[in-house]
């Protein structure tokens, strides 16, 4: 197979997304254990709720019924990221400043290579961070391309 089967998810997931107006924010197919997971995550400016997680899974089966490109048995699972959402693209950077968010980089920055603290800007090269060390703020700059993963990070203030 020429295509990975998340891309061929993806052309087929999309128009159905955008349909319902919603917004997809990423595909994983995994083996866990001896069974394939096919999991869809969606989201919308007023989150999403298991009605329509439903409506996407139905109708997306259906459609992966019809071509059939997954040659193992799996689950389908369609639904919202969580609290803890990924961070996968400049969009979804752009759409986070001001919030807490959680960063790991390839390499160190400054000897580190986890960041937590609030995103104060992204310019599409670089994300900034504010981060909380005790009793005093310290900016962080990070280089965009420098980053393996982030999530927005869930911030108990007591």
């Amino acid at each position: 197979m020429s295509k990975r089967i998340t891309d061929i998810v993806r052309e087929l997931v999309t128009p159905i997304v955008e349909e319902m107006k919603l917004e997809l924010v990423d595909i994983e197919y995994v083996k866990e254990g001896k069974n394939y997971f096919l999991r869809v995550f969606i989201d919308s400016e007023t989150g999403v709720d298991i009605e329509e997680c439903g409506q996407l899974s139905e109708r997306l089966g259906e459609k992966l019924d019809e071509l059939d490109p997954i040659p193992y048995n799996y689950f389908l699972e369609v639904s919202s990221p969580g609290a803890e959402r990924p961070l996968k693209n400049a969009r979804d950077f752009e759409k986070s400043i001001g919030k807490n968010v959680a960063i790991k980089t390839y390499e160190p920055i400054d000897g580190e290579k986890q960041f937590e603290g609030e995103l104060t800007s992204f310019d599409g090269t670089h994300v900034t961070l504010n981060i909380k060390i005790k009793t005093r703020i310290k900016e962080v700059t990070i280089p965009y391309e420098k980053i393996a993963k982030a999530r927005l990070a869930v911030s108990f203030n007591f």
